[in-house]
Parts: structure tokens; sequence; C-alpha cells
């Protein structure tokens, strides 16, 4: 059997028994019921999802997948592609959004090489899986090898896997790519047939002709690939990316193994929409960290089913968002734990 078999027979619906008895027990607390709205659900929900009725947070990871894409070579970026290794360096020295936000939170970052178009060599902090040097350009063919998608996703399920025997209680999602908004794009078009120009946004800060071009690059690659919906493996292959890949590994090994897991934006959605077109349960185990301004992330939001917790006019990726977004279940997390009952307290619930 491999991983990603291993990884699809093993994701079932969470835990509604155990939501039911979280929430009677906020339901207790010396507050009115349903007074700390979301928070109470991220409480429900982690229970359910990690089976306790005092769910771990302690150990947080944002994983951050770099790879490269093929598709640059069509001018949908305003960043050339040499800035994906330079942004990995900057990430292992502890310098970008991410590291500083996962810092705030008490995460750590996991920068994994699974696609870059550069020799790091042995670079100390960076875990290296790379399956290929970036991806093909997708207006000119596949993107990738169904041998490649799969091997991309199965990285991620290996380190779920990891994540779960060391002890990780809470995974975010995060990834660095230039070029990374066109696949991303391409794969929501593809699934939900939705028009390409209701999908596609700026990215990195294109202006419209650039704009205009990435949604003919988008078209012109779907047009050609012809990616089957119903097999979203396909998808990922013929428009993809080796980084939203291995986002999608990463979330399925997390719902296999009971781990909750934090999706940041646009790009790692396209990831997590991935993983619940392969199997529906996924979503049971994922929080969508925040709404981003790209235009696309909406439609996948409702594909999958998830409401995001924040939005703030975000578009940096990373896992930014999702590194807040740890915070914010934590704290419902503590609710559900520390916060006393009404008995504890010697508060009359009637008088409240």
């Amino acid at each position: 059997m491999t991983l990603l078999t291993e990884a699809l027979s093993k994701i079932c619906p969470v835990d509604a028994e155990l939501m039911a008895q979280a929430q009677a027990r906020l339901d207790n607390k010396t507050k009115p019921v349903g007074s700390l709205g979301r928070l109470e659900e991220f409480a429900r929900r982690m229970a359910a999802i990690t089976g306790s009725l005092a769910p771990d947070t302690e150990k947080k990871v944002v994983f951050t997948f770099a790879g490269d894409h093929g598709v640059t070579d069509e001018g949908v970026s305003a960043f050339p592609r040499e800035v994906t290794p330079q942004m990995v360096y900057n990430f292992l020295k502890g310098g970008a959004g991410i590291n500083v936000l996962a810092r705030h939170v008490g995460a750590q970052v996991r920068v994994v090489d699974i696609g870059v178009d550069h020799d790091f060599g042995d670079t100390p902090g960076l875990i290296v899986r790379k399956v290929a040097r970036g991806t093909r350009n997708f207006a000119q063919g596949p993107a990738m090898t169904r041998e490649e998608a799969v091997a991309a996703l199965e990285v991620g399920i290996g380190l779920a896997n990891e994540a779960k025997q060391e002890g990780v209680a809470l995974v975010g999602t995060g990834e660095m790519g230039i070029g990374n908004t066109t696949p991303s794009a391409a794969i929501i078009a593809a699934f939900s047939g939705l028009p390409v120009p209701a999908v596609t946004h700026r990215g990195t800060g294109i202006g419209d002709g650039a704009l205009a071009n990435k949604v003919r690059v988008i078209e012109a690659g779907l047009a050609l690939n012809q990616p089957d919906p119903k097999d979203p493996i396909d998808v990922l292959a013929k428009v993809g990316g080796l980084e939203i890949a291995g986002i999608a590994g990463l979330i399925l090994g997390c719902a296999a193994n009971r781990l909750p897991v934090v999706v940041d934006g646009f790009i790692s959605t396209a990831g997590a929409l991935v993983a619940c077109e392969l199997n529906p349960h996924v979503r049971d185990y994922l929080f969508a960290a925040h709404q981003s301004v790209e235009v696309g992330h909406r439609a996948m939001l409702d594909r999958i089913g998830a409401a995001p917790i924040l939005d703030l006019q975000m578009r940096l990726g990373e896992g930014t968002g999702g590194a807040l977004a740890m915070g914010l279940i934590e704290a419902g997390v503590r609710i559900l734990t520390e916060m006393a009952t009404f008995e504890e307290a010697g508060v009359a619930e009637g008088d409240y």
C-alpha cells in the first residue's frame, strides 16, 4: 500500500459525539450560552478532531513548502523566479513575515524544498524533499507527470506522519513559489468550471496588462491540457504546482492522523481543495485561516465549505495568515480547558 492510498483509507469523519460533549461543557462555563461565538466552534472542533476534551496545542508547526513554476516564462508574475530561493534563505534566517508571526504565536517554521530550481547544497535547517526542479510551463503542456504529482503528495503525507510521531499538536500550511497564484487559479477554474477571469487576480501586484495576459495563459493551459475535474490528481498534475501538491499531501496526512491543520491563503487553499476533492472528509480536519484578497479564494472556500477565521486583506502567503489563526484556535481551546464552570465559580447560572 502506498503512502497516498494508506492515508486516504484512514480518513474518516470526526467524532460528532465528542463535539457535542465539548459544546455542553462550553455551555456550562461562566458566560451566556454561545457568547464567545466562533471561539467555541474552534474548541469543539479541536475536541472532535483530536478525540480529547482537553486538546493539546503546545507544539505548533508551520510547514512552508517552496517550489518553482515553469509558467513564469509567460510573464504572469511581477517577480522573477530567482526570488524563490532567495526567500527560502530568508525563511531559514528567520527574517520573513512567516518567521515573525510564527514567533508571535509560539510556532516553529519548517521550510521544505519540494521543487525549487536551485541547488541549496547542505543548507542547515532546510528539509530537502525535492521532487523536481520546478514544474513545466503548463501553457505548453502538463506541469507535472502524474508520478511527480503523487510523489509530491507523498512528501506532504510523510511530513504529517512524522509530525504526529513527534507530538506536534497543531499544523499550519505555507508556501513560497514565484508565479504560484497562476496554477492556483487554474485549479479552482478546473474544478468549479467558473470563468478564468472570475478566479484570477493580481498575485504579486501585476498591472492590468499583465493580469489580462495571466488570464489568457490560464485559459490556454486549461484548453490545452484538459484536466479532468473528476480526477483530482489529473488536475494537480496538469496545471498545479509541486508546493501545492506538498500542501495537499500534508493536509491528507494530518486528516489521516487526526491532526488539526490550519490552511493559509489562496495557494494553500488550492492544496486543501485538491485534498478535499480526493476525500471529502478532509474538510472536517482543517481550519481556514483567512480570506485572501485573491478573488478566486472565495470560490475555493465555498467549494470546500470552510468559513475563514480572519479577513485582514492579506495576500502574502508563506503561512502568515495560518500563524495568526493558530493563536485564535488556541484561545478557543483554553476557554474549554481553563474557564470556570458556574459550579466551580459559585455563580448562579440563572443570575447571569
